[in-house]
Protein backbone atom coordinates (compact mmCIF):
# COMPACT_ATOMS: atom_id res chain seq x y z
CA UNK A 1 0.00 0.00 0.00
CA UNK A 2 1.10 3.63 -0.91
CA UNK A 3 0.06 4.78 2.66
CA UNK A 4 3.05 2.56 4.19
CA UNK A 5 6.03 4.10 1.93
CA UNK A 6 6.07 7.63 3.26
CA UNK A 7 4.10 8.81 6.52
CA UNK A 8 3.42 12.31 7.31
CA UNK A 9 6.66 13.54 10.36
CA UNK A 10 5.75 15.68 13.18
CA UNK A 11 5.80 19.05 12.08
CA UNK A 12 7.70 18.55 8.51
CA UNK A 13 7.21 16.66 4.88
CA UNK A 14 7.83 13.57 3.98
CA UNK A 15 8.42 12.43 0.49
CA UNK A 16 10.21 9.36 -1.87
CA UNK A 17 10.29 9.15 -5.06
CA UNK A 18 8.81 6.27 -6.77
CA UNK A 19 9.66 6.16 -10.19
CA UNK A 20 11.41 9.05 -12.10
CA UNK A 21 12.28 8.28 -16.47
CA UNK A 22 12.45 10.77 -19.09
CA UNK A 23 8.91 11.42 -19.67
CA UNK A 24 8.04 12.41 -15.89
CA UNK A 25 8.15 11.36 -12.22
CA UNK A 26 5.73 10.07 -9.43
CA UNK A 27 6.54 11.30 -6.04
CA UNK A 28 4.44 10.27 -2.89
CA UNK A 29 4.02 13.29 -0.23
CA UNK A 30 2.62 13.14 3.04
CA UNK A 31 2.27 16.68 5.11
CA UNK A 32 1.79 16.81 8.83
CA UNK A 33 -1.29 18.88 9.57
CA UNK A 34 -0.21 23.17 8.97
CA UNK A 35 2.64 22.17 6.80
CA UNK A 36 2.98 22.83 2.63
CA UNK A 37 4.71 23.78 -0.20
CA UNK A 38 5.31 26.95 -0.64
CA UNK A 39 4.57 28.79 -3.98
CA UNK A 40 6.93 28.07 -6.72
CA UNK A 41 6.46 27.19 -10.68
CA UNK A 42 7.11 24.24 -12.28
CA UNK A 43 8.16 23.81 -15.83
CA UNK A 44 5.91 20.57 -16.25
CA UNK A 45 2.06 19.85 -15.75
CA UNK A 46 1.92 18.10 -13.09
CA UNK A 47 -1.40 16.23 -11.83
CA UNK A 48 -1.99 15.81 -7.54
CA UNK A 49 -3.88 12.54 -6.62
CA UNK A 50 -4.69 13.28 -2.78
CA UNK A 51 -4.97 9.79 -0.89
CA UNK A 52 -6.23 11.19 1.77
CA UNK A 53 -6.47 14.05 4.50
CA UNK A 54 -7.09 17.38 2.47
CA UNK A 55 -5.10 19.67 0.56
CA UNK A 56 -5.42 23.28 -0.05
CA UNK A 57 -4.07 24.24 -3.67
CA UNK A 58 -3.22 27.34 -4.98
CA UNK A 59 -3.15 27.60 -8.56
CA UNK A 60 -2.61 31.08 -10.63
CA UNK A 61 -4.01 32.84 -7.35
CA UNK A 62 -7.25 30.73 -7.09
CA UNK A 63 -7.64 28.30 -4.37
CA UNK A 64 -9.00 24.24 -4.33
CA UNK A 65 -10.00 22.31 -1.68
CA UNK A 66 -9.08 18.78 -2.22
CA UNK A 67 -10.34 16.22 0.05
CA UNK A 68 -9.33 12.36 -0.69
CA UNK A 69 -10.00 11.32 -4.01
CA UNK A 70 -9.62 14.63 -6.08
CA UNK A 71 -7.30 14.56 -8.84
CA UNK A 72 -6.25 18.40 -9.49
CA UNK A 73 -4.27 19.27 -12.79
CA UNK A 74 -1.56 22.17 -12.20
CA UNK A 75 -0.04 23.43 -15.17
CA UNK A 76 3.65 24.15 -16.22
CA UNK A 77 4.26 27.82 -15.42
CA UNK A 78 1.57 28.63 -13.07
CA UNK A 79 2.47 29.70 -9.73
CA UNK A 80 1.20 27.07 -7.04
CA UNK A 81 0.71 26.16 -3.51
CA UNK A 82 -0.36 23.41 -1.48
CA UNK A 83 -1.15 23.62 2.42
CA UNK A 84 -2.72 21.03 4.43
CA UNK A 85 -5.05 21.75 6.90
CA UNK A 86 -5.02 18.36 8.02
CA UNK A 87 -2.46 15.78 7.80
CA UNK A 88 -2.60 14.31 4.10
CA UNK A 89 -0.74 12.13 1.19
CA UNK A 90 -0.85 12.86 -2.34
CA UNK A 91 0.98 11.61 -5.04
CA UNK A 92 2.25 14.12 -7.79
CA UNK A 93 2.72 12.65 -11.32
CA UNK A 94 4.89 15.36 -13.23
CA UNK A 95 4.37 15.20 -17.14
CA UNK A 96 7.50 16.38 -18.99
CA UNK A 97 6.51 17.32 -22.78
CA UNK A 98 7.85 15.63 -25.72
Amino acid sequence: MLDSLVTPTPHGIASRVLTKASGGSVTLFAFDQGEGLTEHTSPFDALVMVLDGALTLTIGGSSVRAPSGTIVRMPAGTPHEVEAPESARMLLIMLKQA
